[in-house]
């Protein structure tokens, strides 16, 4: 590679580092004097919570992009450290924390936090997001928050019924603005929502407020008794006071790296970053809150808001999290007097949002999904009335019961049918459960047949011994016995029977590629030749008695799979499918040319002609993917309409998508969605309304009319997200993709 062209990489990934961190600066700035001003801290120091996050944790941190700042999951703790030992005393326990977070850096300890159950990370973040908001409602009904959240509560029907007008209308403005901002319709709104919503919200309720006699922000000038001063107080509350602070900054930060990489992983089109070292992520968080407490800033973490907002806006390097702190650093000596203007008002009305946004319904569905929402809810409710630390405790408290709860909890019946008995075991099989278990195999007879389902993950050495004896019992009697696990399979396998794991040949496969000791021919062609030959040598004596079978009898498939030609699309594995299950087409985008398109691809026409009226499918499929070429093609094009290229006469067909695309949010029609979270751009929007498009195009073609009309043929729309390897598939009556999950077959409206 020239050095011309390392020089124009270099240069394009500045452009980007230094766009995103202006993007994650216009949020940080209103985003860290909230915060500040929640707590009772001096304005001052979020400001340099975030300039220190920035340059210190941004540049020896183990996420490169990560931005870190004046933590919101600390603002319950800090509010309770500033009442009661005051600032200074704050300030000297955010050093200490940071000393205890550089220490457990060095213990590589980093990846254990992450083993905490994300029910409790979850509902403790919740908790202080909920602690958050009721403190922020009563800065805009114009009163003082107090410490504890029960008392505020208490004291809201008195202050709701003598509000502060002035307070309040401003905060209904940034709130309204917070809500609306990212919704803005059409391209002025596109142009728009380039401004970070935190800073339009604030803006224009600073410019709402000029009226007003509202107290506004007060930046005074630096004084030396603002750094830390020795700690004063009971030892073992300073010690607990640490430890808090050293939990929840170092769980926030962790959380964040992780989740802020997953994102990034996921945009198309952007070049790689090294994975989150988090080891080094959490010392680089601890020196960043030693010298922001010695400083006279505000304890740090690493903050999902402006991570993402640092993804989305382009940022490649850790270059932007430090370009963020420069311009933070340059705003507060020279407009000092700009940030004067803001009503804190505003900025309580930000925070609120901010606190409401950190009780997530994704992560609600998530834990009731796996069976932990009561230990969620017992960890929110804990920080609420408790606090932060004792919250925590309740949760793993509830946690340590749950599980001892399922593992000791074993529903076991015998079910008598017309040939066999069957005997049904629903949770684990542990040393208490083997009583019961005795006396449900005694109720089956002598030389009768019997299956014994296991509904459970784990059996312990004295059930299995049990089990194993009365089954050897009972054959000697003459006697039929099957185990089977929770879905039905038989739990042993004769030898020579074949186990299908259709994930294992994708697993490393650049096995079949050439070696240096190949045939002569291009890198292609060994592939190619190496993969058959390794289908000859593993998979042909496996499915050549099936093929033989499908010789025989003819293909008889059940569904028309209609997908992208993407090479990364692998519909067999996908669908877990086999030799005669699918009648498969791809093509480029998974486009569906209507009957009489001006442009001849009576191609896909035919396909679906044959499938219907031929071979009678009773389904048909159509499959769209993330990062799809063809979408960025149609998002991206220059061409003309008129243009000759097969690629662009082709394209032609997805027009009516990109056309639906655009009316979104002006005339209502065409929107889509993802049940369990945001589309992710316009890429991912085009996929998901190009599916949508292409079942109306399917049904143009006058057999799949007149089949779907007789109920013989019914049709579904599915998108695959690649890099997560989740499929979502669509329920037409909402226009929403649902994620399909491994334990449960949802039902999907055609």
């Amino acid at each position: 590679m020239s050095q011309q062209l390392l020089n124009r990489i270099d240069r394009t990934g500045w452009r980007r580092d230094v766009s995103a961190s202006i993007v994650v600066f216009l949020i940080a700035i209103p985003l860290s004097l909230g915060v500040a001003l929640a707590t009772g801290a001096p304005p001052e120091a979020g400001l340099v919570a975030a300039a220190v996050g920035g340059l210190v944790a941004g540049l020896l941190g183990g996420a490169p992009l990560q931005v870190s700042g004046a933590a919101t999951g600390l603002v319950v703790v800090t509010t309770d450290l500033v009442q009661r030992y005051g600032w200074r005393t704050t300030c000297a326990i955010t050093v200490c924390a940071g000393l205890a977070q550089l220490a457990l850096g060095a213990l590589r300890v980093a990846r254990a936090a992450l083993a905490i159950s994300p029910a409790i990370v979850h509902g403790m973040l919740a908790g202080i997001g909920v602690v958050i908001a009721i403190g922020q409602l009563h800065v805009l009904l114009g009163e003082r928050p107090d410490a504890s959240a029960l008392r505020n509560l208490a004291a809201l029907p008195a202050e709701l019924r003598h509000p502060h007008p002035a307070a309040l209308a401003i905060g209904a403005v940034t709130v309204a603005v917070l809500v609306l901002w990212p919704r803005l319709p059409g391209s002025a709104g596109r142009a728009l929502r380039t401004v970070p919503a935190p800073l339009a919200a604030v803006a224009i309720a600073t410019a709402a407020s000029v009226s007003t006699t509202l107290p506004r922000v007060d930046l005074p000038s630096w004084r030396l008794h603002a750094l830390p001063g020795v700690p004063d107080g009971p030892a073992l509350g300073l010690i607990a006071a640490v430890l808090t602070v050293t939990l929840v900054a170092s769980m926030e930060s962790l959380l964040s790296a992780v989740a802020v990489e997953r994102l990034h992983a996921e945009r198309p089109g952007v070049g790689r970053v090294p994975a989150p070292r988090l080891d080094r992520e959490l010392a680089g968080q601890g020196a960043a809150n030693v010298v922001s407490g010695l400083l006279g800033g505000m304890a740090i973490a690493g903050g999902a808001i402006r991570g993402s907002a640092n993804v989305k806006a382009g940022a490649v390097s850790r270059r932007s999290a430090g370009l963020h702190a420069l311009w933070v650093v340059l705003c507060a000596g020279l407009l000092a007097g700009a940030l004067e203007l803001i009503p804190l008002a505003a900025l309580a009305a930000l925070v609120m949002v901010v606190g409401v946004q950190m009780v997530s319904f994704a992560h609600i569905r998530h834990v009731q999904r796996h069976r932990e929402f009561p230990v969620y809810a017992a960890t929110l409710g804990g920080v609420v009335l408790l606090g932060v630390l004792q919250g925590v405790a309740v949760g793993i408290t509830v946690a340590v019961f749950t599980s001892l709860r399922r593992l000791t909890r074993t529903r076991i019946t015998v079910i008598e049918e017309a040939d066999r008995h069957r005997v049904r075991v629903d949770g684990q099989l542990t040393f208490l459960a083997v009583p019961r278990l005795s006396r449900a195999l005694s109720q089956v007879p002598a030389e009768a047949n019997a299956v014994i389902e296991l509904g459970g993950s784990f059996m312990d050495h004295a059930a299995y011994d049990a089990l194993q004896s009365w089954s050897n019992g009972h054959r000697a009697q003459g006697g039929w016995v099957a185990l089977s696990g929770r879905h039905g399979r038989p739990i042993a396998e004769p030898a020579s029977a074949h186990i299908c794991r259709p994930w294992t040949p994708w697993r490393n496969h650049h096995c079949t590629r050439p070696t240096p000791t190949s045939r002569p021919g291009g890198p292609g062609e060994g592939q190619l030749l190496g993969g058959v030959s390794a289908f000859q040598r593993n998979t042909a004596p496996l499915v050549r008695e099936e093929l033989a079978r499908l010789a025989r009898e003819g293909q008889r498939p059940t569904q028309l799979f209609l997908t992208c030609a993407d090479s990364r699309l692998v519909t067999s594995m996908i669908t877990s499918s086999g030799p005669g299950d699918l009648f498969t087409v791809r093509n480029v985008g998974n486009l569906v040319p209507p009957p009489g398109a001006p442009v001849a691809c009576d191609s896909v026409g035919a396909a679906i002609e044959y499938a219907v009226e031929v071979l009678k499918v009773s389904s048909i499929t159509v499959c769209g993917h993330s990062g799809c070429g063809a979408m960025q093609a149609l998002l991206g094009s220059s061409q003309e309409p008129g243009a000759q290229t097969p690629l662009a006469r082709w394209l032609r067909h997805g027009r009516p998508s990109l056309a639906r695309m655009g009316r979104i949010g002006r005339l209502g029609r065409g929107e889509v969605a993802l049940a369990d979270r945001p589309v992710a751009d316009d890429v991912e929007r085009l996929a998901l309304v190009n599916v949508v498009q292409q079942l109306e195009h399917l049904m143009a073609h006058p057999c799949v009319a007149r089949s779907v009309a007789e109920g013989r043929l019914a049709l579904h729309g599915m998108y695959f997200h690649v890099a997560e390897a989740q499929a979502y598939v669509l329920d037409r009556r909402t226009a929403t993709f649902c994620a399909v999950r491994p334990e449960v077959l949802d039902v999907v409206h055609p």
